[in-house]
């Protein structure tokens, strides 16, 4: 994979814009998980100011993307949107998008933390590998404008019925200002992947069996959703 060329993504990529978002979409509902849906000409907004990362062969092959979102006022920024064609995946290249898409926004948010929100244990590997470390949802942006992106969200229900304190995805974070080094969390992880691949499992097979009980017209189990799931 050697010859696969990451960039920052310009204008001129718009063309991409369609399969990106396709793919996305293709994607969440192969894992049977939600996410915030975007649109073209989103991706092409991002695009257009040098906030996204893609990655392409030589021949214009579509080969991955993310891109950068700011919250409030500059304070938080989030990877998001991370996408692998098919044929690329398992290669090695998620992580280089990653590590790419996060040296960009430490070059223009050099002062922000930037957090992720993850379902995959494999995203979270990525995460550990640059500096994250997993924090609890109080400690990511109040931004009403980041929240309101999670309504298109298969699990948005879950979102709100937790109050935002707690959903699917679990929560990761690096604060320039104060961070383990990459070394650090990546021991951490290598440690304790096995915790948090457990915790995932129980925790989305518990949230979703229990929306699903409320929804029936149950009651009685947020105080049993709340005992198992604040942190």
């Amino acid at each position: 994979m050697d010859n696969i060329i990451i960039r920052v993504a310009t204008p001129d990529d718009s063309h991409y814009s369609k399969i990106i978002t396709d793919e996305m979409e293709a994607s969440a509902k192969a894992r049977g998980t939600g996410i915030a849906k975007r649109s073209p000409e989103y991706i092409e907004t991002k695009m257009a100011e040098g906030k996204a990362v893609i990655a392409v062969m030589p021949d214009g092959t579509w080969v991955g993307f993310c891109y950068i979102e700011a919250w409030g006022h500059g304070e938080f920024v989030a990877n998001s949107g991370l996408i692998v064609a098919p044929d690329f995946r398992k290669s090695g290249i998620a992580k280089d998008i990653k590590k790419r898409i996060f040296d960009l926004s430490r070059e223009k948010y050099p002062t922000a933390k930037i957090f992720g929100l993850t379902t995959g244990l494999a995203v979270m590997k990525i995460n550990s590998d640059l500096g994250y470390e997993p924090v609890t949802y109080s400690e990511l942006t109040n931004d009403e404008e980041f929240w309101a992106g999670c309504k298109s969200c298969v699990n948005y229900d879950i979102l709100m019925s937790k109050e935002r304190k707690n959903c699917m995805c679990t929560a990761m974070l690096f604060d320039p200002a104060d961070h383990a080094q990459p070394e650090e969390t990546k021991e951490d992880f290598k440690q304790h992947s096995k915790v948090y691949e457990r915790f995932m499992e129980v925790k989305q097979s518990r949230l979703l069996r229990i929306l699903k009980r409320r929804e029936g017209g149950a009651g009685g189990h947020k105080s049993l959703l709340r005992h198992f799931f604040n942190f």
